[in-house]
């Protein structure tokens, strides 16, 4: 993964547990890098690493660090540059979710490593989304609920999201429903 993600694990752990945490954090996870570069590949593991050793530092489980993670970047991206690309997404929630595979697509022009997951959004009933998500990558199931939750805060939607088929269980890939209310 690139490093802006890992810089962004490592600032949202600073903004809610504090630096020294995250000195703990890299410790035991014998992490070397003072500095993540946001536009340099870092191996996929060394990011599960580090969700992982900060699931053990803080006391939550790793699906709770993903989907915290997944809330907090979608303001930190807009904060990091990438609000003007998020804006042209859309105005609403179902309208961003139409656009997610378009709005990937672009960031592979700056991210030349970039292996952007699929999303296939449909209507079911009105304010009721169906969500497919596939991705090469595993174990990112829990960042795009919080996603989802903070697309939810970003468009000022009230978001249930309910995971309906389970690609660690078994099925091709995942989906979930959401049910959405517009504040």
């Amino acid at each position: 993964m690139y490093g802006l993600i890992n810089k962004a694990i490592r600032d949202m752990v600073c903004d809610r547990f504090g630096e020294e945490i995250w000195q703990i954090i890299k410790q035991k996870a014998e992490i070397k890098i003072d500095t993540f570069l946001r536009m340099e590949p870092y191996p996929d593991d060394l990011t599960h690493k580090l969700v992982r050793v900060t699931s053990e530092v803080v006391g939550l489980s790793g699906a709770e660090i993903m989907q915290a993670f997944g809330e907090y970047w979608i303001q930190y991206t807009g904060k990091a540059g990438y609000g003007a690309m998020m804006d042209m997404g859309g105005d609403t929630l179902p309208e961003f979710l139409e656009n997610l595979d378009e709005l990937h697509t672009r960031l592979s022009i700056n991210f030349p490593e970039y292996h952007p997951p699929s999303f296939e959004c449909t209507e079911t009933q009105e304010n009721s989304l169906e969500l497919h998500y596939r991705s090469s990558r595993h174990g990112l199931t829990a960042m795009v609920v919080g996603l989802l939750k903070g697309l939810g805060t970003r468009f000022n939607t009230e978001v249930n999201v309910v995971q309906t088929q389970n690609r660690e269980e078994g099925a091709e890939h995942d989906a979930f429903l959401i049910e959405y209310k517009p504040n």
